[in-house]
């Protein structure tokens, strides 16, 4: 049996996971070890192991390594943590595969530890630009670690190609939180309030914003705009998702706690909604806000628009539904009454319509894992003009 294991650090990575997960544990062929690690680990950041377990996985191993602050001190401490986890985990179960997704610090501390042991590894979601993050060099980093790689767009499976990897292992199968839409049963709105006790759900903002690592502005400044516009938004409820865990997240929670204590009765804020009720909140929203990626890749699907703030996902290709702001109470408060008045019936989501899970599955099923370790940098013909 091939011995494949799989990393997640963070609940949006797990969620878009998940049918991989699940296909490769069904799989008779395969011995699933997953690993698990980071912010799942933490009560701050709803402790969602539990989730992961709920769901009926056997977490093969558990790597603790996140400390309790978000100071760009820390994040690099969690980081060797999270190598010296790493390489004593994969001593132990000695993975014939590492399957990593995105662009977070925990991964690469994960690549590093397969590259070292001589375990191929297969990464989803390479190839993308997200500027204003230092998740844009982290992914490229992983990308050229990395044996196989799946991409979201034909845009980001050239790039690929253009770091120097070979075409015939590049695949662009789509992204592949996608499959969530098409596969859980997603909540009515009446459910949805009742699964996240917020009775007389009407009209709401999904709101998640995270920490732009590679701006010299304080992130603190940004969301008090944000939530500056949304105070006068009394016309619409607000569901707020916690930042992740980088530098300068907690501060960002603190914001936010103190916003929800002054407008409770229309503000809810959430340590992690679960992705049945994070999705299901995103097809019932009037609008989406924030930086997250889920605003980009998921969103266009349910024909919901999405306000972009600030650099954290610039260079992401993106549908016509996302529109693109500064992080001033101007552009966001005019930005947003654009979005509420625009009709996006015939939106195309260049993220693809599904099944990215089922080819990335039998992909890994049926790769000669062997054969993939041997890899030489693949050269393009490019026309450079000074």
């Amino acid at each position: 049996m091939k011995k494949i294991a799989v990393f997640t650090g963070t609940r949006a990575e797990y969620g878009l996971l998940y049918w991989i997960l699940k296909g490769l544990h069904e799989a008779n062929s395969i011995d699933l070890q997953l690993l698990v690690g980071g912010s799942h680990l933490a009560h701050e950041f709803g402790h969602t192991i539990d989730n992961i377990e709920k769901d009926g996985f056997l977490v093969t191993e558990r790597l603790d390594f996140l400390l309790s602050s978000d100071s760009p001190q820390a994040i690099s401490k969690s980081l060797a943590l999270a190598v010296i986890a790493g390489a004593d985990c994969f001593a132990r179960l000695k993975p014939d595969l590492l399957v990593l997704l995105g662009d977070r610090y925990e991964c690469l501390a994960l690549a590093q530890c397969a590259m070292l042991a001589n375990i191929p590894i297969a990464h989803i979601h390479g190839g993308e630009r997200t500027e204003g993050a230092v998740d844009d060099v982290i992914r490229h980093a992983i990308s050229k670690m990395s044996h196989l790689h799946f991409t979201a767009t034909k845009t980001y499976q050239d790039r690929v190609i253009q770091l120097g990897e070979h075409p015939s292992r590049v695949f662009d199968y789509g992204a592949p939180g996608l499959d969530n839409i098409d596969k859980l049963p997603l909540l009515s709105k009446k459910q949805l309030a009742d699964a996240i006790e917020f009775p007389q759900l009407t009209q709401f903002f999904l709101v998640t914003y995270h920490p732009v690592t590679l701006s010299s502005n304080d992130a603190k400044i940004a969301l008090d705009n944000l939530l500056t516009v949304l105070a006068e938004q009394t016309k619409f409820q607000i569901l707020i998702t916690f930042p992740n865990a980088d530098a300068q997240g907690r501060k960002l929670i603190d914001v936010l706690k103190n916003f929800v204590s002054q407008y409770s009765d229309r503000v809810k804020l959430f340590e992690s909604m679960g992705q049945l009720n994070y999705l299901s909140a995103m097809k019932h929203a009037s609008l989406v806000i924030g930086n997250s990626s889920s605003g980009i890749i998921e969103a266009p699907s349910f024909q919901v628009p999405t306000i972009n703030i600030g650099d954290r996902q610039k260079g992401r290709v993106s549908a016509d539904s996302v529109f693109h702001c500064g992080e001033s109470i101007e552009d966001i408060a005019k930005s947003i009454t654009i979005a509420l008045e625009r009709k996006l019936k015939h939106v195309v989501n260049p993220y693809g319509k599904g099944g990215a899970s089922e080819k990335i599955i039998e992909k890994l099923l049926t790769v000669k894992i062997d054969s993939l370790l041997a890899k030489s940098f693949y050269d393009i013909d490019i026309n450079v003009n000074d």
